[in-house]
């Protein structure tokens, strides 16, 4: 078998198994990734694929070999990038992906991190601490897409970084309950603080505290006005995209605040029953999202291949803080 012919059965494999996964487990982004030009959409699938096993990988092992899991993980991403041979078809994908695209290591590195302090069951005592948090393990996702999607206007990052961890903020909202009941708590300590809860954190371990919840429900209340804000910037993320790369991303976007939308219809209770987007109101809302776009000003589409953003983001806290929204 020649080299040419191995490599498009890998890319085969890759795609199959990569649509398989984010069909499975990435309900809130399948049908926008389908929006996407079909070449960007099979390697946009390809790195949900990849973020999604490293995520299984660390989430789900045990203590005593959650280390040796996050260190397997480290040496494959040195693989990646130095161009060795791997034998899992997601991680030689993923290879293949940031060769193509210029992926910036920092950003995988950061993916990484942001996994492996989850893992261990970290606290947050400041909304600085959970801003880093959601840009590490969805902010550096939104990043590499840029190199997926041919941005050139590097200007542009700093919104699909907040973009990234608009979303991710909503689903700290959406998963309270869920993660209490797993040990983890997301809920920055100075915010529980502010709405009389401060003692949480210490309660974390035993079952879920009734009392605290109309506390727990102002405090979501709270960030969920905090993630509109990264929305607002990250909407202006639009212009620098390509029409269909735009509409694909608004949609991921409204899917997300619509979660926002049914947290606050309930009141922001923790307890409620778990907030998804039904199929039909995620396809009206990629209708509004073409509807929005209308008349709007978006990138032309690259014509080439290397096209790709010239600098990375490299100081995560200056990534934090949310910029205006004009493009220049």
């Amino acid at each position: 078998m020649s080299d040419g012919t191995a490599a498009a059965g890998l890319e085969t494999c890759v795609r199959e198994l990569a649509h398989a996964a984010i069909a499975r487990h990435g309900k809130s982004v399948s049908l926008a990734a389908k929006l996407l030009p079909p070449d960007i959409c099979d390697q946009a699938v390809v790195l949900y694929a990849y973020c999604r096993r490293a995520d299984d990988a660390i989430d789900s092992a045990p203590d005593r070999e959650l280390g040796a899991r996050i260190a397997g993980l480290r040496r494959e991403l040195d693989a990646v990038y130095a161009g060795r041979h791997l034998d899992d078809p997601i991680a030689a994908g993923f290879q293949l992906l940031v060769h193509a695209r210029a992926i910036p290591r920092v950003y995988a590195d950061e993916l990484l991190a942001g996994l492996e302090s989850d893992a261990l069951g970290a606290r947050y005592d400041s909304h600085r601490e959970l801003l880093h948090h959601c840009y590490r393990v969805s902010g550096t996702v939104a990043l590499m897409m840029c190199h997926v999607m041919g941005v050139r206007d590097d200007r542009a990052l700093l919104h699909a970084a907040h973009l990234g961890i608009a979303m991710q903020l909503t689903i700290v909202c959406r998963d309270v309950f869920e993660d209490w009941e797993r040990g983890r708590l997301y809920l920055p300590c100075d915010l529980l603080a502010a709405h009389d809860a401060g003692w949480l954190d210490s309660a974390l371990g035993s079952p879920f505290p009734t009392s605290a919840v109309p506390a727990i429900a102002r405090a979501i209340a709270a960030l969920l006005d905090r993630a509109d804000l990264y929305y607002v910037s990250g909407d202006a993320c639009a212009g620098y995209l390509s029409a269909r790369c735009a509409l694909a991303v608004r949609t991921a976007r409204l899917i997300h605040s619509e979660i926002g939308s049914a947290i606050r219809k309930r009141g922001c209770d923790p307890r409620a029953a778990r907030t998804g987007v039904p199929a039909g109101i995620k396809l009206l809302l990629a209708a509004r999202a073409g509807a929005s776009m209308l008349g709007a000003r978006t990138a032309q589409a690259s014509s080439s291949e290397a096209a790709v953003p010239r600098t990375a983001i490299t100081d995560v806290h200056s990534a934090l803080h949310v910029v205006p929204t004009t493009r220049h």
